[in-house]
């Protein structure tokens, strides 16, 4: 369906025309018409599915309608968990209404407090804001919450994983009772929707993309490999494949510095970005990745959930996520409005039956392949007893039987892995 169809004014068509958005997406055919009629909605959508427009587009449709000439009053905020996704959200709401005379306003922690409420002041029609940092400016009194008609929770099961859910109440208590509430979220988990009881009025239910189909553009593989390789497999594989732009995801923010690190050594030039990592740090990691100056990128699970990287072909997932449903958001980075992706992991033994539980989620089995060198044994229970009984042997006769050689062993020659072929 074009997006023409779907009663949006001139000027907001043609800034998506500059962005050669002409075809509205699933949720976008759904979420855009039963906002302008305005109900309250819960949706359930991936990364990627194009939702940021689905709830962005008819709140700028609604109030340039009701546009006074010079004047800029609050009318809608969207909430967001991290100041990536504020500012991913920010800039999609800055190109869509690059047409209109509206104003709008991004606000994360990190950000200079004082440059924030001075614009505030001066008047904006939008906010896109963390918890944290919008109800720091409601009891500073730079902001007027009085003239609020919408109301947008993004990445909701996010916001309840990070334990922001008080600071949202808090905000949502200060709000007028009279406005459109839209909750957003990957999950539609029983947190969720106990959330939405608490916030929506009488809401629609829209549930386009289940968590089995939403990375059907993906192409998800599976390296078995032993813990103490998993470093080398990962460099040997980005070289070894020559991927130009990949994205590395781990669990741990130590974790995230020593893995580019070695990358780093290894000749792939690399930067960081996690939670300890100021918000400017985080920024300019971010653009010169997407700018092509740096080849991979090393992120933690909660830098995953705000970034938007164009035409991102590769993510690498160095361990599997402590939330399975972080895998989605994970690689839900690749494979984006329409395109094709390829989503990789790295699986060591104890890391099996994690695998399995994210196998569930997507509804299938996940395709392995096997590099020699780096798969780990497989040893049936018979092979393990053979080879306890090796082992002894070993102790007593010497290895399979020969005797011990009691002369100074001489130095093992190192063994040239793979990483070092293709450096060479």
């Amino acid at each position: 369906m074009s997006l023409a169809r779907l009663g949006l004014c001139p000027e907001i068509l043609k800034a998506l025309k500059d962005r050669d958005y002409n075809l509205a997406t699933p949720i976008q055919k759904v979420l855009i018409p039963v906002m302008l009629q305005g109900h309250d909605i819960m949706a359930g959508a991936q990364t990627g599915t194009g939702k940021t427009a689905g709830f962005t587009l008819p709140i700028l449709q609604e109030l340039y309608k009701d546009i006074k000439v010079g004047e800029h009053r609050l009318k809608a905020i969207i909430v967001v968990p991290t100041r990536e996704l504020a500012k991913q959200v920010h800039e999609s709401v800055e190109s869509y209404g690059k047409y209109l005379p509206l104003k709008s306003i991004v606000l994360y922690g990190g950000a200079n407090m004082t440059s924030q409420a001075n614009r505030l002041k001066s008047g904006v029609d939008i906010v896109i804001a963390t918890s944290g940092r919008l109800l720091e400016h409601i009891g500073k009194k730079n902001i007027s919450l009085e003239s609020v008609r919408y109301l947008v929770l993004d990445e909701a099961d996010t916001i309840l994983d990070m334990g922001f859910v008080h600071e949202v109440m808090q905000v949502i208590e200060k709000l007028p009772k009279k406005r459109q509430n839209v909750l957003i979220s990957a999950t539609l988990s029983g947190s969720v929707k106990r959330l939405s009881q608490r916030i929506l009025n009488k809401p629609k239910l829209i549930e386009v993309d289940s968590m089995g189909t939403s990375a059907q553009n993906v192409e998800l593989l599976v390296y078995p490999v032993i813990k103490e390789k998993k470093m080398e497999l990962l460099s040997f594989l980005i070289g070894w494949r020559n991927y130009k732009q990949v994205l590395v995801f781990v669990r741990k923010k130590q974790e995230a510095d020593e893995v580019a690190k070695e990358l780093n050594l290894s000749g792939l030039k690399t930067s960081v970005i996690h939670g300890d990592k100021s918000s400017g740090v985080r920024t300019r990691a971010l653009e010169a990745f997407k700018e092509g100056k740096v080849r991979v990128l090393v992120a933690t699970d909660i830098a995953c959930r705000g970034l938007d990287i164009p035409n991102l072909e590769v993510v690498m997932n160095f361990d599997i996520p402590h939330v399975t449903g972080d895998f989605l958001h994970r690689i839900g980075r690749t494979g984006r409005a329409g395109k094709r992706g390829l989503a990789i992991t790295l699986v060591s033994t104890k890391e099996e039956v994690a695998l399995k539980d994210v196998e569930r989620l997507m509804g299938k089995a996940i395709k392995r392949e096997e590099i020699e060198g780096y798969t780990p044994p497989k040893l049936e229970k018979t092979q393990r007893g053979a080879r306890k009984v090796v082992d002894r042997k070993k102790k007593t006769d010497g290895a399979f039987g020969r005797k011990k050689n009691s002369s100074t062993p001489t130095k093992k020659k190192r063994k040239t892995t793979k990483r070092d072929k293709w450096r060479s």
